[in-house]
């Protein structure tokens, strides 16, 4: 159960990056620093959140502090990227973090206590709250990102009015097991 748990986890973590980059790769490098108004958060400050948070969250994981001393949280808010470059750069650093450190994990580590701000958590805890947490982010990336593309949106769901189709293709396979983002996640390799 608890390896398949970190399998499981480590594709739903790869699924929403993909879903972020599905999102980036369709805007224009001025999109991402697009803000609806002065109190809502471009594409560009929430990468930058995401990226601290991945760094500080996912650095010596299992033996410090979730919230780094080094971390400025608040600096996380204020766009200085300068370019789409730097964005994917940052995006890739806190990815790339995230990912070799839930790879590096084993079994016996998720019974074992974390802590983030001082407030003790299992480590399948910590994962799913940073699991919550980066979906609700890239949520709001995809939001974003539809309002900017408008009609010109490629979708990265089943598309409206396509239900039907999708569903007569899948229930026209054998009932089998795979994980939900295997297709998705496939895809995007190829």
């Amino acid at each position: 159960m608890n390896e398949q748990y970190l399998s499981n986890t480590i594709k739903l973590f790869e699924y929403y990056k993909t879903l972020g980059e599905k999102t980036i790769d369709q805007l224009k490098e001025e999109n991402l620093f697009w803000q609806y108004n002065e109190n809502s958060n471009s594409i560009a400050i929430i990468v930058k959140h995401l990226w601290g948070n991945m760094l500080s969250r996912w650095t010596n994981f299992l033996t410090t502090d979730g919230e780094k001393e080094w971390r400025k949280r608040d600096e996380e808010f204020e766009n200085n990227f300068t370019s789409k470059n730097e964005l994917l750069e940052k995006w890739n650093e806190g990815w790339q973090c995230l990912l070799s450190t839930l790879k590096n994990l084993s079994v016996n580590d998720l019974d074992k206590t974390v802590y983030i701000r001082n407030q003790g958590h299992l480590v399948t805890d910590a994962i799913n709250r940073q699991l919550a947490h980066y979906a609700s982010h890239i949520g709001q990336i995809i939001f974003i990102g539809k309002m900017i593309k408008n009609n010109e949106w490629q979708t990265l769901s089943i598309p409206k009015g396509s239900s039907a189709k999708f569903n007569q293709e899948k229930f026209a396979q054998p009932k089998h097991n795979e994980h939900f983002t295997d297709e998705t996640l496939q895809k995007n390799k190829s």
